[in-house]
């Protein structure tokens, strides 16, 4: 049966993941007409329907009339080594088993709180009794190629690095929340400064390793534009930066217990990805978007 599935019916497995955007946008002190408007233009860019120029030249006076002295549209600097390197993760649908040692792993060590997980593996049955199946599908953050979540971002704190890694910098995130409804995999949560610090003695006294810096305790003191902590703010799965860093491998691909995630260059010609990722069982969630999503599936 899972051999049968079709490319549109693991996308419509996926589209559990995307948020209602009003009620997204509800919640944000900032204007959810021109939140949903930039969401959409930014597909239309990524489809190559919209010229990021004009794109720019449409929403240009509204950001500004919104954000004000925060909203900027030139390339912030960033302390980073260009390279030629480009991770990518393959993930073997036939060998996923759904025990969500990947999601467990993935909280245990970015110690994301309450309502935040990185690693979401979505189940469906299909077929028809006595004929049924499940079928499992994780959900990590893509890395596209052409993020519209970084084109919606008013004040650039959501970037692209030369790795192919989608990033995000907690520091000048004011938490507006554009970034996740435009993003069509639903990779991104909001930091309500939720916490299990009644389950975990010292839980909030940590710092996610995600961030690379030291920030001090948990807590809700964040302020836009210089956060303590990521309270306030959107966070999203980056195959585990820190620990690629260190040359680790993401701690889901290192736990998965039935050998279903593969990591590695996909720029490579030589890299397991690399060969995966050419293979005819070989596909992309969502691809006509446009979005060059760099987690590959294998049906």
């Amino acid at each position: 049966m899972l051999k049968q599935m079709l490319e549109g019916d693991w996308n419509s497995i996926a589209d559990a993941m995307v948020p209602d955007a009003k009620k997204e946008l509800d919640q944000s002190p900032y204007s959810t007409q021109l939140g949903v408007a930039m969401a959409d233009d930014a597909r239309r860019v990524i489809a190559g329907e919209l010229d990021i120029k004009e794109f720019h030249k449409i929403h240009h006076k509204n950001l500004l009339g919104e954000f004000g002295d925060m909203m900027t549209q030139d390339e912030i600097e960033r302390d980073e080594e260009p390279g030629k390197v480009k991770w990518a993760m393959v993930i073997d649908l036939q060998k996923c088993i759904g025990c969500d040692s990947c999601t467990v792993a993935c909280k245990a060590e970015n110690r994301t709180p309450p309502g935040i997980s990185y690693n979401v593996v979505l189940e469906e049955e299909i077929g028809e009794f006595p004929n049924l199946a499940k079928v499992n599908l994780p959900m990590p953050c893509m890395q596209c190629d052409h993020p519209p979540c970084v084109q919606v971002c008013p004040v650039k704190a959501t970037f692209k690095l030369e790795n192919g890694i989608v990033a995000i910098d907690n520091d000048r995130c004011i938490g507006c929340r554009y970034c996740i409804i435009a993003c069509p995999y639903g990779a991104r949560s909001y930091d309500f400064g939720e916490s299990y610090e009644d389950e975990m003695l010292s839980f909030n006294d940590a710092t996610s390793p995600e961030y690379g810096k030291e920030r001090g305790p948990r807590n809700e003191n964040g302020t836009p534009f210089g956060n303590n902590n990521p309270v306030g703010t959107v966070r999203k799965c980056n195959f585990c930066l820190h620990r690629l860093e260190r040359g680790e491998e993401p701690a889901c691909v290192e736990t998965c217990i039935g050998d279903a995630r593969f990591f590695g260059d996909i720029n490579d010609p030589n890299s397991t990805v690399s060969k995966l990722a050419a293979s005819p069982r070989a596909f992309r969630l969502k691809s006509e978007l446009g979005a060059g999503p760099n987690v590959i599936y294998l049906k």
